[in-house]
């Protein structure tokens, strides 16, 4: 059976680059070029120690940092695996959690903020509101298997729903409980390298290169109900579309 160390490539005591790096750059191109696909497990760390002949402390570094990238994931009493990258389909209108249970994926949300007030200029074009129209916004971290995916920034119309305590784990399942769950959205997508906040926010280097998504939700009479900014990891996740000639 083919070692690990042959699979990927070894590493070379005369680069001028710490080991643990090494090992996370041969781990990353393995990835990349898809020598390893989701789910191939990692060996142990002290079973790479010894065939790298590094400490396991070397291997953690290199491990560690490889699950703050989102490439690999540790699964409580299996080992580290392979993460499968995300896949998000333009075609369908859906949640986070919904996309994730999809792909097999564990969703999870961590609260940053929630309030109300009054509609700021930039929400107020977004949403065709008044000026002085009563919103509600709604900050959160998204996970899928414990691994942070994207920052969403949701504003949602006052009339839409009775108060920011009707929101418990999903905005749109508050949203349709009240039957004002968008049925149709405008979304713009672009690359961007992800301010200092949001880096921080989701584990990743300062200067990250990411998707930004905005996306405006409509109910069936055509009124805006939703208007949500997202940052996503773009080494994690990637956008499909689905195209016809006619």
């Amino acid at each position: 059976m083919t070692s690990f160390s042959n699979r990927i490539g070894q590493l070379r005591e005369d680069l001028r680059i710490p080991l643990y790096l090494q090992l996370q750059q041969l781990v990353r191109q393995a990835i990349e070029t898809r020598l390893l696909v989701q789910d191939d497990m990692i060996p142990a760390e002290r079973d790479l120690a010894v065939e790298y002949g590094v400490s396991r402390i070397t291997v953690r570094k290199a491990i560690d940092g490889l699950a703050q990238e989102g490439l690999v994931v540790r699964r409580r009493g299996a080992g580290t695996f392979v993460a499968a990258r995300v896949e998000k389909s333009f075609s369908k209108l859906s949640s986070f959690s919904e996309d994730m249970i999809a792909r097999g994926r564990r969703p999870s949300s961590k609260w940053l903020a929630k309030s109300e007030g009054l509609v700021t200029p930039e929400e107020s074009l977004s949403l065709g509101l008044s000026p002085g129209t009563q919103v509600y916004r709604f900050q959160r971290m998204r996970f899928a298997d414990d691994v942070p995916m994207a920052i969403e920034y949701s504003t949602i119309v006052g009339r839409c729903l009775s108060g920011v305590g009707a929101v418990d784990d999903s905005l749109y399942a508050a949203l349709e409980a009240v039957g004002n769950r968008p049925v149709r959205a405008l979304q713009r997508l672009r690359a961007m390298h992800f301010p200092l906040e949001q880096c921080k926010r989701l584990g990743v280097e300062t200067g990250h290169a990411g998707l930004f998504i905005e996306r405006r939700g409509f109910l069936a009479d055509g009124e805006a109900v939703e208007f949500t900014q997202s940052y996503y990891r773009g080494d994690a996740y990637d956008v499909v579309a689905e195209l016809n000639a006619t």
